[in-house]
């Protein structure tokens, strides 16, 4: 149990009531032959939070506060928003980055956002307030214990949805079905837009040929046919807090498909070379974040 505490404490900075979590780092460090290129033995890796965003105005107030302090930039992707989405996201953090996209869709605001992130570790989440910010340490220690690519899936025990209704529970796991039966793997969500992973696997992930919603399938099964080493983390969604969601059931859950189908002609990708270990001298994270 300490163990784990002590692994907690480096994502919410709580160590004791006063040792700083910098003496925490080397619990994480991967053995140097293990490490990413370009990051130091001595250092921790850089986070940065990419947060799409359309017209969110009233949601950044509920979104962007609860990130966590540790996290060393935040990139706002702006869908050519028509409100205060923009100036509001500036009062709230005055150092958040923002950007915009060359094309409509959730892939193209996503793919903005990682060519503007330079962090080693990349979070994805959305402006709407369905996805805790709170949750982002969880994530964050599913890759430093070794993962490639942190999904989250809200059918693993301790997450769930408050957002979806039976016929798209069921779209769900049709899709997720299908992609099972193609290219394997034992994922327990497949369309969830919360995950992180570390800079250089984005080549493989091939952002640039997805512009939509259909984005989350597509970086979902490129990592599992990559071999990456993908770890699921549970995550609850919540209701949007304002406004109405973008998402478009029939529709998008065609192009969901359509993707799918895609993806298995594709020619099978190599194998990602990097593989991380960490040196355990404390347990692993657990699953849920703890309360910021």
């Amino acid at each position: 149990m300490e163990q784990l505490a002590s692994n907690a404490a480096f994502l919410t900075g709580r160590v004791g009531d006063a040792e700083p979590k910098s003496r925490t780092i080397g619990a994480y460090r991967r053995r140097r032959e293990d490490r990413r290129p370009g990051l130091a033995s001595s250092s921790r890796p850089k986070v940065s939070v990419v947060v799409p965003a359309m017209n969110e105005e009233l949601n950044l107030p509920h979104v962007l506060p609860r990130i966590p302090a540790w996290v060393d930039e935040i990139i706002l992707v702006d869908g050519n928003s028509k409100d205060r989405t923009i100036a509001v996201a500036r009062e709230l953090v005055p150092g958040i980055i923002v950007v915009g996209q060359d094309r409509k869709g959730k892939g193209a605001a996503l793919r903005a956002g990682f060519e503007a992130a330079s962090g080693d570790i990349i979070v994805m989440i959305d402006a709407d307030g369905s996805t805790d910010p709170g949750e982002i340490p969880a994530f964050v220690g599913a890759l430093l214990s070794g993962a490639d690519f942190v999904k989250g899936s809200r059918f693993l025990q301790g997450g769930g949805t408050r957002d979806m209704e039976w016929y798209r529970k069921f779209g769900n796991w049709g899709l997720l079905t299908l992609v099972r039966c193609i290219f394997g793997g034992r994922f327990s969500d497949l369309c969830y837009g919360y995950a992180a992973f570390w800079r250089d696997v984005l080549p493989i992930l091939h952002m640039e040929k997805t512009d939509g919603f259909e984005v989350e399938t597509g970086m979902n099964v490129r990592a599992l046919r990559a071999q990456l080493r993908v770890n699921e983390v549970a995550s609850i969604e919540h209701l949007r807090i304002h406004g109405t969601s973008n998402l478009r059931t029939i529709p998008d859950g065609w192009r969901v498909l359509k993707q799918i189908v895609k993806l298995a002609v594709e020619p099978s990708p190599k194998r990602h070379p990097q593989r991380r270990s960490t040196d355990r001298q404390d347990a692993t994270l657990p699953a849920a974040a703890p309360q910021l």
